[in-house]
């Protein structure tokens, strides 16, 4: 299908619209964090008792345990947090899984550190807090920024993921639309201070004052230029691809995605393919995850079905 509809005017809130004001609310009761009887009773737990930080890499990263069942971890977007990405699509992921929510680095409960931002340490620390839990294999989804977490972390620690669920997220630097790169590229952080983003995050943050270095990393992280094709090439996790119908996501890029994943085709529909394309219509890239009518269907059959 066409896009038959203009992507809006990109402009610096744009790359983080999975912050829109409502997505999230304090008092959701609709998923349980874990509690130290299923995690090491050693992680620090959080101040309002939702989640714990594990010691990583140098990290103090952030994480919350919802449920049981078949772990999935999910990876938010640049500039996002956990609950703010997600809250839309947890309390029905939840019901059969063990869904691990992480902050990365410098995002939501998760202090930066003295390092850039990069896809390959971020997919590293994911790497290191999976080992830390005991967890074996995941499933994975990541949504933008943590949809490049995920690919590097489906290459770069294989032994570790079970199923990939690509959202909305590149593998090179021009797979992005113009409008997207000039989105990323308009990142300010001074234009940005009373936005829904800004706001979640000095609600968040451990240090609020960081917010200016905070997003001056974010953009320079998201403004470099980028090509993992070797990288792709080499995952071996079922993966399954998703991009909205209006997505900053060119649509021959994840075409080729799927098919540099080995699948060979867009249209496949296997639950054995080694990548499966799916195009959620009336969606963009800033609501696509709050549309949880339109993407459950599409991603829990995926994750339920067999593995090869």
């Amino acid at each position: 299908m066409k896009i038959n509809k203009p992507l809006h005017v990109i402009t610096a809130v744009a790359l983080s619209a999975m912050l829109i004001t409502g997505c999230a609310t304090d008092d959701d009761d609709t998923a349980d964090t874990a509690t130290a009887s299923q995690e090491s009773i050693t992680d620090t737990v959080s101040g309002d008792g939702k989640g714990r930080y594990a010691a990583v890499n140098g990290l103090q990263l952030y994480y919350e345990i919802h449920g049981t069942g078949q772990p999935l971890v999910l990876l938010h977007g640049g500039l996002g947090n956990a609950e703010t990405s997600f809250s839309a699509l947890l309390p029905e992921l939840t019901k059969n899984r063990k869904v691990i929510t992480v902050d990365l680095q410098a995002h939501g409960h998760t202090a930066d550190i003295d390092r850039p931002l990069s896809f390959e340490q971020m997919a590293d620390d994911v790497a290191g807090l999976i080992d830390h839990l005991e967890l074996e294999k995941v499933d994975v989804l990541g949504y933008s920024l943590g949809g490049g977490v995920a690919l590097q972390l489906g290459s770069r620690n294989p032994d570790v993921v079970n199923k990939l669920v690509i959202n909305s997220a590149a593998y090179r630097f021009d797979g992005w639309t113009a409008e997207g790169r000039t989105g990323m590229a308009s990142i300010d952080p001074t234009a940005m201070i009373g936005t829904p983003m800004h706001e979640a995050y000095t609600r968040t943050a451990p240090r609020p004052g960081d917010w200016p270095v905070f997003a001056a990393k974010t953009k320079q992280l998201l403004t470099r230029d980028f090509d993992w094709t070797t990288e792709v090439a080499a995952i071996t996790a079922p993966t399954l691809v998703v991009i909205a119908e209006s997505d900053i996501v060119e649509r021959p890029h994840a075409v080729d995605l799927i098919n540099l994943l080995g699948s060979g085709t867009a249209d496949a529909t296997s639950d054995t393919a080694a990548a499966t394309l799916e195009i959620v219509p009336g969606t963009t890239h800033y609501d696509i995850l709050y549309r949880a009518d339109l993407l459950l269907p599409i991603i829990e059959p995926f994750l339920d079905a067999p593995g090869e």
